[in-house]
């Protein structure tokens, strides 16, 4: 089994590269190489494809790219290197089931398999978006608890430390790290969900002091919280996150990896990033001593998941992952819409649903590209969630015509999207609920859905 100390073994020793050589002249020839040679082919009349040769092959194709490209260190200017049969001893030794938070919150994250009947994992938060204060922190997260279909919490990141923006790897960085995982705990005691896991409290931490920092005891993170650390498009590594992943470990924590592929990126199209987006799986669990993984592959044009090759991207690279591991693998999906539009709620609806059926759990969401502070609110994730519960066990071809129909609402508004209201012009702090202009967006959405013959909660 490959341990962090062989992980820097190969930082070290492996084959020296350029960054751009690695990147240019290595992986994405590569990856077009696998695409050609498996004729992994995108199409965009199936968004949710039911093809069982297709995710297989897309796996197969994932494995072959990690072993001829490896993982690549920014740190060294090395490779590093795995051999197939270490790639398939990492797979068997991943875990199929997590347990994440304490008390009656305490849960089981499980392996999901293609139309499973099984309620995907909710992971629900800001998808990595931004709050401006902490009123708006809590009053985030303080939703989030509170949505029945809650499993574990992704927080925003906090961007202002007594007025003053934080700047990466600096005191305030520490500082807010710090104040993200105490406000995170605070807002969870404040709605009786103080057991709930936290599996991204560290949203603030870009930098492994901060992360290290914010880890101590006394600022209420805990073992039962899940550790996420990101990694660098393509297949990409340094020190400092391998300091997370040392850190994470010592104190006995589940680390998950974050990673997005981008479709116009170094993968190419949306063949080509889909087997980069199985790849990166692989890579996570050895590279970062990942138990679960945290895919959000992004349209590099709309900065969203919800175009039409993007959603074929997610279905298919899930069912690959699905059909061929135990992994525990969570989708993040992102909007290009704000709050309080139907296109924002059709948009994740069209997602989420690619994802649960074909085997993934979900976190949700990024709104509105998570571009903007304060421009998301706890409707959004709720909704996803009620749709993942929804759909879980629906067959991939009833998957496909919903998505369909959901595509058709908003795909020709993806270049114009509407921005949408902030968090407060649409959602009451003090009741806790949407405004009677959201709610009125809600009932609309909901009655479309139930025409789509998807019937979700009656109104919050």
């Amino acid at each position: 089994m490959v341990q962090i100390l062989d992980v820097m073994d190969k930082a070290l020793n492996g084959k020296p590269m350029s960054e751009t050589d690695y990147q240019l002249r290595l992986f994405a020839p590569k990856v077009q190489e696998k695409v050609k040679e498996y004729k992994i082919k995108y199409d965009p009349n199936n968004p949710v494809p039911s093809d069982n040769s297709l995710a297989d092959d897309l796996f197969e194709a994932g494995l072959e790219l990690l072993v001829d490209v490896g993982a690549y260190c920014t740190s060294s200017g090395r490779i590093i290197s795995y051999t197939e049969s270490e790639i398939k001893q990492a797979l068997k030794d991943a875990p199929s089931r997590l347990h994440f938070g304490e008390g009656r919150d305490r849960k089981s994250l499980v392996h999901r398999n293609v139309e499973d009947k099984t309620p995907p994992w909710c992971l629900l938060g800001a998808g990595g978006g931004a709050c401006s204060s902490d009123r708006s922190f809590l009053t985030l997260v303080e939703g989030y608890a509170e949505i029945p279909e809650t499993n574990a919490i992704t927080t925003p990141a906090i961007t202002r430390v007594s007025g003053m923006r934080v700047r990466p790897a600096s005191p305030l960085e520490v500082l807010a790290a710090m104040r993200n995982a105490v406000l995170a705990r605070e807002a969870c005691n404040r709605v009786g969900r103080q057991g709930i896991p936290i599996m991204n409290s560290l949203a603030t931490a870009e930098s492994d002091i901060a992360f290290a920092a914010a880890l101590h005891p006394k600022f209420g993170m805990r073992p039962s919280d899940g550790y996420m650390i990101c990694c660098m498009d393509p297949m990409k590594v340094d020190f400092a996150r391998l300091n997370k992943a040392t850190v994470a470990l010592s104190l006995g924590g589940a680390i998950g990896m974050c990673f997005g592929p981008l479709i116009g990126g170094y993968s190419g199209g949306p063949e080509g990033t889909a087997v980069s987006n199985v790849a990166h799986h692989m890579m996570g669990i050895l590279t970062y001593q990942a138990s679960w993984l945290l895919p959000f592959p992004l349209h590099l044009r709309y900065v969203a998941s919800s175009p039409r090759d993007m959603v074929w991207l997610v279905a298919a690279s899930s069912q690959a992952i699905n059909r061929n591991t135990h992994l525990l693998s969570i989708n993040l999906n992102y909007t290009t819409a704000g709050p309080c539009t139907p296109m924002c709620l059709f948009e994740t609806s069209a997602t989420v649903t690619a994802a649960v059926v074909s085997g993934h759990s979900i976190e949700c969401l990024g709104v509105a590209t998570n571009k903007h502070e304060d421009r998301t609110t706890p409707v959004e994730p709720r909704i996803s969630a009620e749709v993942g519960h929804a759909v879980a066990g629906m067959k991939r071809s009833e998957a496909n015509v919903l998505v369909k129909g959901l595509l058709a609402k908003y795909e020709s508004k993806l270049s114009a999207p509407p921005l949408g209201k902030g968090l407060y012009e649409c959602w009451d702090p003090d009741t806790r609920r949407p405004t009677k202009e959201y709610r009125g967006v809600i009932r609309k959405y909901k009655s479309a859905m139930a025409d789509l013959g998807v019937d979700l909660k009656p109104e919050m």
